[in-house]
C-alpha cells in the first residue's frame, strides 16, 4: 500500500506499546484467599490490557481512514486535473470498438473470473491473499468476521509486480483504458501508471458494475452488476445489485432467491431440532445407566424378583425411546 501512497502497516504485535510491568497470576494459587486476590489482579490487568488494544486499534482505523481520505482525494485530482480521462462504460465500449483501445482490467480474480471484457488484459492491482501464515490468518479472521461472511469480500494484497506486468504489454505512450468493479481501484491503478509515465490514460467511471449489458462485449457467467457481489448475501438474492435485476426480471428471478432463504430457514430449523433430539437422547441415556446400576445394587442387597424387573423393563423403554 506504500507504493499507493497509503502508510499503512499491518496491524501486529509491534505496534503496541505495551510493556507488561509485571507478570499477570494465575487465577488460582492454592488458598481461597490467595485465589481470590490473585483473580481480582489478573482481571483488572487484563481488563487494562484490552481496553490499551482497543485505543491502538482505534488509532489505526482513524489513521488509516485518513490516509484513504487524503489518497482519494489525489486520484480524484488525477481528473480533475485532466491528467486522466474519465470515461463511462458506453463510451470506453465505443473506444474499444472504434479506435480499438486495449481495456485493462485490475480486478482481483474473484471478479475476474465472473464477468469481464471480452478481449481485455487482466492485470490486478490487488489480488486474494492465499497465505495462511501467521502475519495473514488473524487478519482473515478478523476481515470475515467483521463482515465478510456476509459480502463474501476476500483478503486482498497489493501486487508487488504491477506495474512491471503493465510495462511489458504496454507501450508508456499507448493510450490505455484502466477498469474495475467500482472504479476505484481503477483510478488508483491510474494514479501508480501516471507516475510511473504513462501519459494517455483513461478511466472507466463508476467502474463495469455501472455498465450496461450493451455497453461492452462480455464473457463470463454472470452480468457485470453482479460480479462484485458474493458471501451470504448473494447467495440470498439481497444485495443492491441483485435488486435492481431483479425489479427487471420479475417474480421469476425473485422466486430462486426466496426458495434459497426458506431452505436456509428449514436447514436452521432442523439442525435445532437434531442438537435437541441429541441432547434429550444424551439425558435419556445416562438415566438409563443410572437405572442399570441400580439394578445391580438391589440384587446385591436382595431386592425382590419382581422389583428388578421393572427396573430393566424401564430400562430397556427408555432406551428404545431415545433411539
Amino acid at each position: 500500500m506504500e507504493t499507493l501512497g497509503l502508510h499503512f502497516s499491518p496491524l501486529n504485535a509491534s505496534h503496541f506499546p505495551l510493556k507488561p510491568r509485571a507478570r499477570i497470576y494465575p487465577l488460582f494459587v492454592g488458598t481461597a484467599s490467595g485465589s481470590c486476590v490473585s483473580s481480582r489482579i489478573g482481571t483488572r490487568r487484563n481488563f487494562g490490557f484490552c481496553i490499551k488494544m482497543q485505543v491502538v486499534e482505534e488509532e489505526y482505523e482513524v489513521r488509516q481512514a485518513k490516509d484513504m481520505a487524503a489518497a482519494r482525494k489525489r486520484w480524484e485530482a488525477l481528473v480533475r486535473d485532466g491528467k486522466v480521462q474519465a470515461l463511462s462504460p458506453r463510451e470506453a465500449g465505443y473506444a474499444i470498438q472504434l479506435s480499438n483501445k486495449p481495456l485493462l482490467d485490475v480486478r482481483p480474480s474473484t471478479e475476474r473470473n465472473k464477468a469481464f471484457v471480452k478481449g481485455s488484459t487482466w492485470i490486478p492491482i490487488f489480488e486474494v491473499d492465499n497465505r495462511l501464515d501467521a502475519g495473514v490468518l488473524p487478519r482473515k479472521i478478523t476481515e470475515f468476521v467483521m463482515g465478510g461472511w456476509w459480502t463474501g469480500v476476500p483478503t486482498l494484497t497489493y501486487n508487488q509486480g504491477f506495474l512491471s506486468q503493465v510495462e511489458e504489454k504496454f507501450s508508456k505512450d499507448e493510450e490505455l483504458i484502466v477498469a474495475c468493479q467500482k472504479g476505484f481501484r481503477s483510478l488508483a491503478a491510474c494514479d501508480l501508471l501516471y507516475n510511473a509515465g504513462y501519459t494517455n490514460l483513461f478511466w472507466v467511471l463508476g467502474g463495469l458494475e455501472s455498465a450496461e449489458e450493451e455497453d461492452l462485449r462480455r464473457d463470463g457467467p454472470q452480468p457485470f452488476k453482479l460480479a462484485g457481489t458474493g458471501g451470504l448475501s448473494e447467495f440470498l438474492g439481497l444485495t443492491d445489485q441483485q435488486r435492481a435485476v431483479a425489479a427487471k426480471e420479475g417474480w421469476g428471478y425473485r422466486l430462486v432467491f426466496t426458495a434459497r432463504l426458506m431452505g436456509l430457514f428449514l436447514a436452521a430449523d432442523a439442525f435445532f431440532l437434531a442438537s435437541q433430539h441429541h441432547a434429550f437422547s444424551y439425558a435419556l441415556k445416562k438415566l438409563v445407566s443410572r437405572l442399570d446400576t441400580l439394578a445391580g445394587v438391589a440384587i446385591r442387597y436382595g431386592v425382590e424378583v419382581a422389583d428388578i424387573k421393572r427396573l430393566n423393563g424401564l430400562s430397556c423403554d427408555l432406551q428404545i425411546f431415545a433411539l
